[in-house]
């Protein structure tokens, strides 16, 4: 068959145990034909075939994410202003005040999650003064992972939070001596003042909802992401949060597959919530780029242990099991498979005794049912967890969370969590992801970082040698072993004949570069299904996926892009590409050598910096 597409002059890392490095692809119909060497792929290319020479670079099956939140990122992610990878607190309340300024009542600035306080030099948060200060009249919603969130008193009175306002259950509104909110909100034990407090801020209209998924995938694909599993999440509703995502797949401008778990809703109505969707939904119905996926993660609200870690374990209701149960009856019957957040191993022993009554009555065979996170899971669980034939979806939480950790259950308790090289061993179905956007970055490149390098972003070394990965087995946990866990094995996660045609060039070599520098790597080029979706570098031409501006105009992705793009002092990776000059207003370019101005903001074309700087939303220009 003569194929669309020809890659060629590389350096594949197939993951192909019978053949697991190439020089060549050849793509048909948006999967890999053959895999090979330059002559022989090459030769079965005709006229018209499409070339690309992969310039000896680099090349990756595409990365999967085993569990983020890409459904409710994508609905807000142009509102929000990303302290992810940012290494100094003076740095990130610059971005704060830089947003401030352009953005128009009533809106908020809204840092919803993903960075913690041990990345910054100052190895603090910001004060509620220092956030007054910056923002006097604009409400600000800092959220730090599920621990606490920080109001300024513009945020307060838009919220209506005063004296009178009652503490909700499971969080605490901080308060001074005359018992007004300080603007201090603490998850005690859960998330739920959390979630719903953000709930009050405004939201964007639909058609810009559009643009911000869109944004948002665009992001992923710069990172090298090509898959993802959304796990659901509180307060997104099924299937009116779906709709954004539903157009684009059917728009065709999905530019990551995505595979759903639906989340249920309410406390005390999620046998009705299961019963409805298995009735009206078909497990795995839809495509390879919009598929349902099963269920969970939340599968019954007594089940939840949200994990904080400065605060004790919480236990479980003694409804749990009762209530998941039925739960999970449904389910087996309809042949959903499903997911179960579950942090401590105390909330795994109690899941496990329900799943395997269950399972007596109606058996598993077939069903890829899961655990999510399972940091403090025990041996015991761990084999009955492959006795029943589940698995163990982990995320890199512990990279942001560790020090909290070890301050709590001490060093030696931290050394394998979660135990990911045991459950390996054990041969459990075990895979990677990030649980992003709140919790912890969207960035894959932080989580293998950790999984090699045992270290946390704040530079804690917390996994001993004896429990991390190679890179290669790191990878793999991005790769081939997320397939299991949306029921894709065989199909994704190679450079294989008959495999999805994902595929990444990153912009330094993955098995190559010190370690210190994989959490900084991003892609040059990202392919899915064939179809190129990001360009960078020497790839920036081939770019099919131009995107119109982040809306709003006010959108601090205009003007600070996503991961590591701002480029303020002190700042790594990918923002070396700039040096900060004059009154901050504007830049300098420093990736050609020649002086360049960069307006964040602007919708001037961005020319021969299109790669790089298109995802930031900016202009280029001599």
């Amino acid at each position: 068959m003569t194929p669309d597409l020809v890659l060629f002059n590389g350096r594949i890392t197939t993951l192909d145990r019978k053949r697991p490095v190439a020089s060549a692809a050849a793509i048909r119909d948006g999967r890999f034909e053959a895999v090979g060497e330059d002559a022989a792929i090459l030769a079965m290319a005709a006229p018209d075939t499409r070339r690309i020479d992969l310039r000896r670079r680099c090349v990756l099956p595409g990365l999967i994410d085993n569990h983020t939140h890409v459904v409710r990122g994508g609905l807000n992610f142009n509102m929000e202003l990303r302290w992810d990878g940012v290494t100094s607190l003076a740095d990130a309340m610059d971005m704060l005040r830089r947003q401030v300024a352009v953005t128009p009542p009533p809106q908020w600035v809204r840092v919803i999650g993903a960075f913690t306080e041990h990345q910054f030099a100052e190895k603090r948060l910001p004060t509620l003064d220092e956030i007054n200060a910056a923002a006097p009249d604009t409400p600000v919603f800092l959220l730090h992972l599920y621990d606490r969130a920080l109001l300024n008193g513009a945020a307060l009175r838009a919220v209506g939070y005063d004296r009178d306002t009652p503490n909700p259950p499971g969080g605490e509104i901080e308060r001074d001596a005359r018992g007004n909110p300080t603007g201090l909100l603490l998850a005690r034990p859960n998330a739920g003042i959390l979630y719903a407090t953000l709930a009050r801020g405004p939201k964007l209209p639909p058609d810009y909802q559009l643009n911000s998924t869109r944004h948002f995938m665009r992001e992923l694909n710069r990172l090298g992401v090509t898959g993802v599993i959304d796990a659901g999440g509180g307060f997104q509703t099924y299937p009116e949060d779906y709709e954004v995502i539903r157009q684009l797949a059917e728009a065709g401008q999905m530019t990551v597959r995505l595979a759903y778990n639906l989340f249920t809703q309410k406390p005390k109505q999620e046998k009705q919530d299961f019963l409805a969707w298995t009735r009206s939904v078909t497990y795995r119905q839809g495509d390879d780029y919009f598929r349902h996926n099963g269920a969970g993660e939340m599968l019954v609200f007594s089940a939840a242990d949200f994990e904080d870690f400065r605060e004790p374990r919480p236990d479980m209701a003694a409804s749990m099991e009762d209530d998941l149960e039925g739960v999970v009856r449904i389910l087996a019957e309809n042949r959903w498979p499903w997911r179960l957040h579950a942090t401590y191993d105390e909330t795994i022993s109690r899941a496990l005794d329900v799943f395997e009554t269950v399972a007596r009555d109606i058996p598993f065979d077939g069903l890829h049912w899961m655990f999510d996170h399972a940091e403090t899971i025990s041996e015991r669980s761990i084999d009955r967890v492959a006795a029943l034939g589940g698995g163990v979806a982990t995320q890199h939480r512990m990279a942001y969370q560790g020090e909290y950790f070890v301050e709590r259950y001490g060093a030696a308790a931290a050394e394998a969590t979660p135990p990911i090289a045991r459950m390996l061993d054990k041969g459990v179905q075990v895979s990677a992801g990030t649980d992003a956007t709140r919790v912890a970055s969207y960035n894959p490149w932080v989580s293998l970082a950790w999984m090699v390098t045992g270290r946390t972003v704040g530079g804690t070394i917390i996994t001993p040698p004896r429990n991390r990965l190679d890179r290669e087995t790191a990878l793999r946990m991005w790769t081939e072993k997320v397939a299991w866990f949306c029921n894709d094995e065989g199909r994704r996660g190679r450079i294989e004949p008959g495999y999805l045609a994902d595929l990444i060039v990153p912009d330094r070599d993955y098995f190559g570069v010190p370690e210190a520098e994989l959490s900084h790597l991003v892609s040059d080029l990202t392919m899915v299904g064939g179809k190129v979706v990001w360009g960078s570098g020497d790839f920036a031409a081939l770019d099919e996926n131009p995107l119109p501006p982040a809306m709003p105009d006010w959108s601090p992705v205009r003007r600070f892009g996503g991961y590591g793009a701002w480029a303020g002092p002190g700042a790594t990776g990918s923002a070396q590409a700039f040096r900060r000059v004059g009154c901050g207003c504007e830049d300098a370019c420093a990736v050609h050598g020649h002086d360049h101005v960069l307006a964040w903001g602007s919708d001037v074309p961005v020319g021969d910096h299109k790669g790089f700087f298109g995802a930031l939303g900016c202009a280029c220009w001599i």
